[in-house]
């Protein structure tokens, strides 16, 4: 039994250890198996076998008289089964999209201010909020901009740079 505890603790402590070690089994085996197993070999998912192969057949020897070959007939479908529900869990939390960055194309039609005076021939600065988060952009115009002027950004430029009009009344 002690055997068994000893296995449920190390994969405890394997899966407190994918926090850090993120994707380390998926590299080493890139090469490899490169996308045979798709996420099958993940630290989460073999820490979740091991753990549960051992605290599954710990429990089976200390609570049944089963002994260690009816132990191993529990333990291996509950250790593949948590491993398939890590599998599932990382699937999705990967999968999600809802926390998307925002992209050069956001920007257009977004209100700001400037902050520094932009001439008709050259760069200024201009602040903006996107996704809520102030953001500070290198500004251009067609026509001077005075700093304090509410202005509207019409077409990005670069990453960091951007289009803009003044707001009219």
């Amino acid at each position: 039994m002690a055997w068994f505890l000893g296995l449920g603790i190390a994969g405890v402590v394997l899966l407190a250890l994918s926090v850090v070690l993120d994707g380390l089994l998926e590299g080493l085996f890139d090469g490899l198996l490169d996308g045979v197993f798709d996420g099958l070999l993940s630290l989460p998912v073999v820490a979740g076998f091991v753990s549960m192969f051992g605290f599954s057949g710990a429990i089976v020897l200390g609570t049944t008289g089963m002994g260690g070959v009816g132990a191993v007939a529990v333990e291996i479908p509950a250790g593949v089964g948590a491993g398939w529900v890590a599998y599932r869990l990382s699937r999705a939390l990967m999968d999600d999209r809802s926390g998307a960055a925002p992209r050069g194309a956001d920007l257009v039609g977004v209100a700001g201010s400037v902050v520094t005076a932009i001439p008709a021939e050259g760069y200024g600065e201009i602040l903006v909020r996107l996704a809520g988060q102030p953001l500070k952009l290198a500004a251009r115009s067609e026509v001077p901009v005075a700093r304090g002027t509410e202005v509207w950004v019409d077409r990005t430029l670069s990453h960091t740079a951007v289009s803009v009009r003044p707001v009219e009344p």
